[in-house]
């Protein structure tokens, strides 16, 4: 049985004719990995696995046989009884495995566990890229399922998207939203980090790069192990502001930055629900950022309350509160959480830009971005960031940001530091 708890990390007070209150809450699930029959085994079409995988002529014979690997290798992870299909994607899309006799989802057992890598074995490279001819696809697979509420699916490429148009996709992607959740993954250094990107987080995935082709089977592992240990699904952050508020922001900020924003379902005129995707057992951070009507010194107000929900159900609870003061030793005091997790989302925005100005031949913007970003990971102590920051510039004094362009830097390095900017470190309490 999956419990759920909440806690709010913010300071309350407000300064005298203050109106912004600024909040982290944790969620926390424990019991949430994948359900089991009350005979201790997986339950039987509980879930549902859609692969797709790239077949472009780019990716040639050895990027689509490493791939093909790739894709057994999560197959070897898949619980018996998932649902499951195998798409092969290039200008068009195609289900490869099950066979049409079969249906668009067969359950994984070691019969179709078999017969499905056989039918891997028959892929060839060919032809360009239209991922949303694949995502359409995806989507149409997980409808004949419509019980199913744990929806996943693994996207591979290689390339760009050059067999349809920026609309196309972007219409293929939000035909996908809340129908199944996606986790994207380039090989190589000829895909668009912000093309992948964008159908990663409007799908509520991951997205990263995978360098080598080699290195598929792993990621395909570890990806598929993970969506195999989430069995809570169905949910979502329920936010309640009082009448005369104005809720700026609610934002995920830990694992990774996900704007949930533009994502609000209207509850009724005070509250609004946002996607959360499925659960394992973990820990998750959201920001969320109220304005209210300024009060008088000494007053309080609740300015949100936040629930997390199952099916829409609460199952944990959460309160913002402000209280206006003169005591300016409270009032100036900005909580760590907050004042981290700015700062990381800071970070992921100036690399970001900077790459983006690198790329355009902007050299001296780049270069500002790119020092605000060491100071910005230096300051919020996140190594991992300042060890990918130094493959693409030289570090002369990390306190002021004062960076130089790296000679030489890999395109490699570059899309590694791009892909890793909207993963946080985790603030501690």
């Amino acid at each position: 049985m999956a419990d759920f708890t909440a806690d709010v990390f913010q300071n309350e007070f407000l300064p005298d004719g203050g109106t912004d209150v600024h909040a982290i809450v944790r969620v926390t699930s424990t019991g949430a990995s994948a359900g089991t029959t009350s005979a201790g085994l997986p339950d039987p079409g509980s879930a549902a696995e859609v692969i797709l995988i790239d077949t472009s002529g780019s990716m040639g014979r050895r990027g689509v046989q490493a791939a093909g690997e790739a894709a057994k290798a999560a197959l070897a992870e898949m619980v018996d009884g998932t649902l499951f299909s195998i798409v092969s994607g290039n200008g068009t899309a195609q289900i490869v495995y099950p066979y049409s006799h079969q249906g668009a989802l067969v359950p994984m057992s070691a019969h179709t566990r078999g017969e499905a890598n056989r039918a891997i074995d028959g892929l060839r490279a060919n032809g360009g890229t239209a991922m949303g001819t694949w995502l359409t696809l995806a989507r149409q697979i997980f409808e004949t399922v419509p019980h199913v509420t744990k929806r996943h699916a693994i996207l591979l490429t290689d390339g760009v998207n050059e067999g349809e148009t920026p609309r196309s996709l972007q219409a293929a992607v939000q035909s996908c939203v809340g129908a199944f959740q996606c986790d994207c993954r380039g090989v190589g250094d000829q895909w668009r980090v912000d093309e992948v990107r964008g159908i990663a987080s409007a799908l509520l995935g991951t997205v990263d790069l995978i360098p080598a082709p080699e290195e598929m089977a792993a990621e395909f592992e570890a990806m598929m192990r993970a969506s195999m240990s989430r069995g809570v699904a169905n949910s979502e952050l329920r936010v309640w502001v009082p009448q005369g508020a104005e809720l700026l922001f609610v934002k995920q900020v830990s694992p990774t930055l996900e704007d949930l924003t533009s994502r609000r379902t209207v509850l009724n005129p005070l509250t609004g629900a946002y996607p959360t995707g499925a659960w394992s057992d973990e820990s998750r951070d959201y920001h969320v950022a109220v304005r209210l009507p300024a009060r008088t010194l000494g007053q309080e107000q609740l300015a949100a309350r936040v629930q997390f929900s199952l099916g829409g159900d609460p199952v944990a609870q959460a309160l913002v509160k402000a209280k206006w003061s003169n005591d300016d030793s409270l009032t100036t005091r900005i909580d760590p959480a907050v004042a981290a997790y700015t700062g990381q989302a800071e970070l992921a925005t100036v690399i970001q830009e900077g790459l983006a100005a690198k790329a355009a031949g902007q050299d001296d913007v780049a270069t500002a971005k790119l020092g605000r970003a060491v100071q910005l990971a230096d300051a919020t102590g996140n190594d991992d960031m300042t060890t990918r920051l130094k493959k693409v510039v030289e570090i002369d004094d990390a306190d002021t940001g004062t960076v130089r362009l790296k000679k030489g830097a890999s395109k490699i390095d570059e899309m590694s530091l791009d892909t890793a900017s909207t993963k946080t470190s985790r603030v501690r309490r």
